[in-house]
């Protein structure tokens, strides 16, 4: 029987134990409530561990790392700050590999705290704006704390049961919003490019971000364009509302777009709610090998920090700073690469740094995010080098066409390099 208690009634002490795992939901879908309770006693609990794919939150800084141990899949989002401060675990992951992990117990879940819709009339809560891993955890759990937001809504997929819900604390509180992120010229000018690749029926996969928003308004007289999709932003109700966004030739979930979680505003969110138009689906299907294999004329966008001359991608780790994370880059560019008609699209402003350290190295300054043998098209705002089946040396001179020309003249003597010894 679920015990229903309000933020002020929540003791955490009366359920947690110490040394407990925690899963959070993620993204947008952060039980921010939860959270503040967690911060604020688990301390006092002692010996915590959470986890947490990506948070936009704010909530998890430096100073939280009293109340417990947070790990990740990266420094997506809002928690930069903590690798800066050693205050988070990174754990290389796929996106498409933590429900797998928490299954089966390598990732341990004692505790999943999921924030959730009002129930509907046959009591079961969508899990409303993320997917993803969130049923896993519950169905591992020991124990679910579930945050029935009023302010959540209601989005057709993965749903919850109200009779796996131990405790439920009731809120009405706006969910974390992403507002769109401010497009410059460098993002148009990629984005241009990225469109060449997107024709009438391509089904799009895309982060969210300048390139990718930018890379949405140039669509808007395709056809029949669909979605297949990790996350989503405001840029999919734009798409929507133009017509363009059908799914009508998509192999599989024809009329729907399918997502793993909504990471946007209000808007977004307002747009999602009892629409059959689109479907939350977990991480084992938005990137699940069988489902998107089927998907012909998949194109997918995905960023990355640096990229080296022979195609080598990084998408996690400057240096000794951490900034991103794998997600579900790899996922997506495998299946990209080698449906008919599809393209796997990696994308990078050519220079970092107010134009003084170059994007496109002779070697990567941290680990490999995607390997050479899996990417298709790198991307810049001066142009698309595409590199599947293509020798190291030819390559090398592709990508030295799209960087930067400040650095194309010292770049070009590693790839000569490269052309004498052929790798």
């Amino acid at each position: 029987m679920t015990l229903k208690l309000t933020p002020e009634t929540l003791d955490l002490s009366r359920f947690l134990k110490p040394g407990d795992h925690i899963v959070f939901g993620q993204a947008c879908g952060e039980p921010t409530t939860l959270v503040e309770a967690l911060i604020e006693q688990g301390e006092a609990i002692g010996g915590l561990h959470a986890f947490i794919a990506t948070s936009f939150s704010g909530l998890f800084t430096p100073a939280s790392a009293r109340a417990f141990r947070l790990s990740s899949m990266g420094a997506i989002g809002a928690l930069r700050s903590m690798t800066k401060a050693n205050a988070l675990d990174v754990i290389p992951v796929h996106v498409s590999q933590i429900a797998c992990l928490i299954e089966a117990g390598i990732m341990p879940c004692d505790v999943a705290m999921l924030q959730v819709s009002p129930a509907d009339a046959q009591g079961n809560h969508s899990c409303g704006l993320i997917s993803d891993y969130v049923r896993v955890a519950v169905d591992k759990a020991r124990l679910v704390i579930a945050e029935v937001n009023e302010q959540v809504p209601y989005v057709p997929g993965e749903t919850t049961p109200g009779d796996l819900i131990d405790v439920a604390v009731h809120v009405s509180r706006a969910p974390v919003e992403v507002a769109p992120a401010k497009i410059g010229p460098t993002d148009e000018a990629i984005a241009r490019h990225c469109a060449e690749f997107i024709g009438d029926g391509a089904v799009l996969q895309t982060g969210v971000g300048a390139v990718p928003d930018a890379v949405l308004r140039l669509l808007h007289d395709r056809r029949d364009l669909g979605v297949h999709s990790g996350m989503l932003g405001d840029g999919l109700v734009d798409l929507a509302e133009a017509g363009v966004l059908t799914n009508a030739r998509k192999e599989i979930d024809r009329g729907v777009s399918i997502n793993g979680a909504l990471i946007g505003t209000r808007r977004l969110y307002d747009w999602a709610a009892h629409n059959p138009a689109i479907r939350m689906a977990p991480s084992s299907y938005t990137h699940g090998v069988k489902p998107i294999i089927q998907l012909t004329r998949l194109v997918t966008i995905n960023a990355a920090l640096e990229v080296d001359l022979t195609g080598q991608v990084n998408a996690e780790q400057s240096g000794t700073t951490y900034l991103g994370g794998t997600g579900g880059q790899v996922d997506f560019v495998r299946a990209g690469s080698r449906v008919p008609g599809g393209a796997s699209l990696i994308v990078l402003a050519s220079t970092a740094k107010g134009g003084t350290l170059s994007k496109i190295v002779p070697a990567l300054s941290g680990p490999v995010t995607t390997a050479r043998t899996e990417v298709d098209v790198i991307v810049t705002e001066y142009g698309a080098a595409q590199l599947k089946g293509q020798t190291l040396a030819e390559r090398a001179k592709r990508l030295v066409a799209i960087a930067h020309p400040d650095f194309r003249e010292d770049l070009s003597r590693t790839a000569h390099e490269i052309e004498k010894r052929g790798f």
